[in-house]
């Protein structure tokens, strides 16, 4: 009898079992993922997004799961290709093994567009379960219209925090224009010009609004049709390359360095540096004219008075913005104008509040300091053409010693202890100028220790790498640098070397070959002399404990010089696919990085099978520490 009560038993509970699961399939919905497909810029690339809201007590599996990855397979791909794998954005879940999604999942594939009309169409595929069952494996046919990606940054980009960076510089250096020498006349000569009136307060509001366009559009537009022009005739690669030579061949780095000393002395007092007089009167005979031919013609007068104080910051901003991606320099020229032409803007709208505005001897000394300043950023110019051709003539200690002095000058000057020919003579020192002072040798101080070897993070990007130091308070920088560099045949053949002790190749076939002996991931670190980012990339990030450690122990580092003119030895030539053959280090590392990985920047970091497969989506600059750490443990966990 008992026997016969635990067999019933059995019975029913195989019975249950069997009636739960049949309920669990019968009750699967229509669609267990719900999707929604966009469009979207990530890491400067175009990509298609996947976005599923999952079903209630379900969960879907990863692109690399055993057990059935979500996957997409295209059957059309039209003026675009995949630059990747399909990856997920969204964090994942640990279920027996596997990783798994629930509620909402997010994925991506970037892609290459090389045309305006880029479309691209096929299907995603995904299985979702239960704690009980499956469904049937499913699918989702899309299409996607690329075309707009192919004017939108699709090169590469060193990240939205650096374009931002960029905007907010050029406008601070818009305002600060505006108190040169050259730029604070014009404020009396506007105010009469609007004073004049017009018939009607419209009318009034309209001339001052064009006005401020006018000076916007004779700053952009030129610099503007240079980038577009460029683009029509070669394409971004052409533009890229136009803009690489202009940052880092030793011409226009040599030209810069030496207009920069011309106006530090000019702004000394040595000399006045103004445009023939000819075609300013000329400009300003038309400005009497009335009308919008007046308007412009008195924005024109306003842009060529104003070139001899605003060239060289204009110049600045220009060389910073083109280590981004084709249109930044006219983002930050366009930022630049604005905040320039904003305050001439209110003065056009409201000339009586501000007609009595008066200059003095203030201006002078905004002069002399400007002109401190400009020796300073003048031997920028002169460190990225010495440390793209390897001159060796500014090593950091000397740049470093050059900035102290040049500094320390400026803060005896501001104390009264230095004067200049138009220098007022003044019998105490005021309280902003001893302000100023302070601030200022309070930053000669703050440099000091570096010529020691301290890091100093927040100038990394301007000074030259530690590796150029010869000493360095208790060793040898340049001995800890190439510490594990033996091994490296690239390293040798062209005396490159990377920061921090870490150790690694400058030919990216050489690294992967090595990475398959070790048995490791590649990092690729796409990178140049002349860029300013990178320099406070590895100061800043590279250098975390947890940083650094991975990058030594976890992978292959592989950096890609696309700035270097080193002539490549002949087995290291690199032959395109028009059958160009690239002989000069720069060229080749910026075709392969163009090629390979879709962007022309600097910086943007890559993470690589050994087979050349990539592990994550590439990442720009970004100087989240826990950011760069998660992108290296993303890449370890897909390896």
């Amino acid at each position: 009898m008992k026997s016969l009560i635990k067999l019933a038993c059995l019975l029913t509970a195989a019975l249950t079992s069997v009636s739960l699961y049949a309920q669990t399939m019968v009750s699967a919905p229509d669609k267990t993922i719900e999707w929604s497909i966009s469009q979207e810029n990530i890491n400067g690339k175009t990509a298609i997004v996947f976005t599923g809201k999952i079903a209630e007590g379900w969960h879907t599996y990863d692109t690399d799961s055993e057990m059935y990855p979500c996957a997409v397979e295209f059957s059309s791909l039209e003026g675009c290709s995949p630059a990747g794998e399909l990856y997920a954005i969204t964090e994942s879940t640990d279920y027996e093994g596997e990783a798994v999604f629930y509620d909402e999942v997010k994925f991506a594939i970037e892609m290459n567009v090389e045309s305006s009309d880029a479309s691209a169409s096929g299907e995603i595929t995904w299985m979702c379960c239960t704690d009980y069952s499956c469904a049937a494996p499913e699918f989702l046919t899309f299409e996607m219209d690329l075309g707009n990606a192919a004017s939108s940054g699709q090169a590469g980009g060193e990240g939205k925090g650096n374009i931002w960076s960029l905007i907010i510089e050029a406008i601070l250096w818009g305002f600060a224009a505006l108190l040169t020498p050259c730029v604070f006349p014009m404020v009396p000569m506007t105010v009469s010009f609007f004073l004049k009136g017009s018939s009607t307060p419209a009318a009034g509001r309209f001339k001052a609004a064009m006005y401020g366009l006018f000076i916007v559009l004779l700053y952009t537009v030129p610099i503007s049709l240079i980038i577009l022009i460029t683009r029509i005739i070669g394409g971004d690669a052409v533009t890229a390359d136009i803009f690489n030579w202009l940052a880092t061949h030793w011409l226009p780095n040599i030209i810069f360095f030496i207009v920069f000393m011309i106006f530090a002395a000019s702004f000394f007092g040595a000399f006045e540096i103004v445009l023939p007089t000819s075609l300013v009167n000329k400009s300003d005979r038309k400005a009497d004219k009335g009308g919008l031919i007046g308007i412009f013609f008195m924005a024109l007068t306003l842009v060529l008075v104003s070139f001899s104080c605003t060239g060289p910051i204009v110049g600045t901003v220009l060389i910073k913005s083109t280590e981004g991606e084709f249109w930044a320099p006219m983002v930050t020229m366009l930022a630049f104008s604005v905040a320039f032409a904003l305050p001439f803007t209110i003065l056009a709208l409201f000339p009586s509040l501000l007609s009595k505005l008066k200059s003095g001897s203030w201006m002078n000394t905004v002069k002399v300091v400007l002109g401190f300043i400009e020796v300073a950023l003048g031997f920028k110019f002169l460190s990225v053409a010495d440390q793209t051709y390897h001159w060796g003539l500014l090593d950091r200690e000397v740049y470093l010693a050059i900035w102290i002095v040049t500094f320390s000058l400026l803060g005896f000057y501001l104390l009264g202890k230095i004067r200049f020919a138009h220098d007022t003579p003044k019998d105490h020192v005021s309280v902003k100028r001893l302000t100023a002072a302070i601030a200022v040798f309070s930053f000669v101080v703050y440099m000091i220790p570096g010529m020691f070897g301290a890091p100093l993070k927040a100038l990394s990007g301007y000074l030259p790498p530690i590796t150029t130091q010869d000493f360095v308070l208790g060793g040898n920088v340049s001995s800890v640098s190439q510490n594990n560099t033996a091994e490296s045949e690239s390293a040798e053949k062209y005396d490159l070397h990377l920061p921090l002790g870490l150790s690694g190749y400058f030919d990216l076939d050489e690294g992967l070959a090595a990475a398959k002996e070790a048995g490791k991931p590649v990092f690729v670190d796409i990178t140049g002399h002349g860029c300013v980012n990178c320099r406070e990339m590895e100061s800043r990030v590279w250098s975390d404990p947890t940083v650094l450690e991975m990058l030594k122990n976890d992978y292959i580092v592989v950096a890609l010089y696309t700035d270097d003119k080193s002539r490549l030895a002949e087995e290291d030539w690199v032959t395109t696919e028009s059958g160009d053959v690239l002989k000069q280090m720069g060229r080749a590392n910026s075709y392969i990085v163009r090629s390979r990985f879709g962007v022309n920047a600097q910086p943007n970091y890559v993470l690589l099978t050994p087979d050349g497969e990539l592990l994550a989506p590439i990442r720009g600059y970004d100087l989240s520490i826990p950011g760069f750490i998660e992108f290296l443990e993303s890449g370890l966990r897909k390896f």
